[in-house]
């Protein structure tokens, strides 16, 4: 990373401020001495305009719609890689060789299983618990099963509490599942992939065989890729912030998980799938299109455009083959499906939604997907969760590993009162 120099005036004072390269990207300016020169902070609800860290792992170009992890374009990991390919690239920095492809495979697999206990732990919920609130807990309640691995100075426990994460998450996230349907756990199987071994634990029962669909599992490993990792967004944010105090890593994706579950981020997919319910039919489509071009109308398109991509989403294009693929696997036929299908048709080729770039995303495609295959919407966040994980944990041990990181204190602009003076309950009017 490269600086050079910038100055900025205040109140006609001329301040100057580094300004720091990387290697791709906008420049950023350095403010951190500005307060103890001018007095002032500067203020970005939601921090559009501020980068938070330094950081080597992914990178987006909005406009141009690009996405990569390490350097490498998600089209190219998405059609030649597989997700635990993906998960040691953004752990160590470098794709695998075959040695260290088949080495990281198998610590994976063997830390697949959680302890037994966990089980009783999750009798305690309600039957009819989402399963995301199961997820928060489950995960935090981690630290408590495996408290060998939370002593963040270690290197050799943050690498073991890393590779426990990125094991243990489908297992949690299939019990999730089965609990919130009354059906037993199923136990993973050693001589499974990633996500086979997932869909097994999440679709078998113990009443029959149950057999992987490769086309299914080949599909659900592209989107746990898509999803991998997405750079400082809400939930990576809160991982950074939460492990920047110094909690352990248990405690601190499941802080991140907390954050994916809102409407706006990781519940996005469902509200793609709600919205497609209340047009009902591709005949009403055209009422809805004409809804969401009047601005005085609250109705919005969900599972259209997005924060950071002025461009067509790269992953959304993959999606989109994915959803074809499946769709055709199964030969599923849903109205929802139709809508959704018809949909993305008269947006693709509308003036309206080419004009403001109004592009179909990721979370339009995936929702119909993983509606499919059969999870029901209250397992579509924890699916994101399962994927994410991975891009958590390596953007924590990053921070982790930073001499330079901090713990995380934003400032504020104040609005209320001024000081006052205490006024006896007597002498209030």
């Amino acid at each position: 990373m490269t600086e050079s120099k910038g100055s900025i005036t205040v109140d006609g004072k001329s301040v100057e401020l580094p300004i720091k390269h990387g290697s791709v990207g906008p420049d950023v300016i350095d403010i951190r001495s500005l307060y103890s020169v001018t007095g002032m902070f500067t203020y970005d609800p939601g921090f559009t305009s501020t980068a938070s860290c330094e950081s080597k792992i992914t990178y987006i170009d909005g406009d141009a719609g690009v996405l990569l992890y390490r350097g490498y374009p998600i089209q190219q990991l998405a059609e030649h890689g597989d997700f635990l390919e993906t998960c040691y690239l953004l752990l160590y920095g470098e794709l695998p060789t075959g040695a260290q492809k088949a080495d990281f495979d198998y610590r994976i697999t063997r830390h697949t299983m959680v302890h037994e206990q966990m089980a009783k732990f999750f009798q305690g919920f309600r039957r009819d618990a989402h399963p995301m609130a199961v997820m928060v807990a489950a995960v935090g309640a981690l630290s408590a099963f495996y408290h060998d691995s939370t002593n963040i100075a270690d290197p050799t426990q943050r690498l073991v509490a890393s590779t426990r994460m990125i094991a243990k998450i489908p297992t949690l996230a299939a019990m999730a599942y089965k609990y919130s349907i009354g059906q037993p756990f199923v136990y993973p199987k050693n001589d499974l992939d990633y996500t086979s071994n997932f869909l097994r634990m999440c679709f078998a029962v113990p009443c029959e065989d149950y057999k992987v669909n490769p086309v299914l599992a080949r599909a659900l490993d592209r989107i746990f890729i898509l999803h991998a990792d997405h750079e400082q967004n809400a939930s990576t944010s809160t991982v950074r912030l939460s492990g920047s105090s110094g909690a352990n890593p248990f405690a601190c994706i499941a802080a991140g998980i907390a954050s994916l579950w809102g409407p706006a981020h990781g519940g996005a997919n469902e509200a793609v799938l709600k919205m497609l319910e209340e047009i009902g039919t591709p005949e009403r489509i055209p009422h809805y299109i004409a809804r969401a071009k009047d601005k005085d109308d609250p109705f919005r398109l969900m599972g259209f455009g997005h924060r950071v991509y002025k461009n067509y989403d790269p992953r959304a294009k993959i999606m989109q083959t994915t959803t074809r693929e499946v769709l055709s696997e199964l030969g599923v036929k849903d109205v929802l499906l139709d809508v959704a299908l018809e949909l993305e048709r008269i947006a693709l080729h509308d003036d309206y939604f080419i004009e403001k770039k109004l592009y179909p995303n990721i979370d339009f495609y995936s929702g119909i997907t993983l509606k499919a295959m059969n999870f029901p919407t209250a397992m579509f966040t924890v699916l994101f969760a399962v994927a994410r994980t991975v891009g958590w944990i390596a953007q924590w041990k990053e921070m982790i590993e930073d001499p330079g990181s901090k713990i995380g204190r934003p400032r504020q602009l104040y609005t209320g009162a001024p000081q006052r003076e205490y006024v006896p309950i007597t002498k209030r009017a």
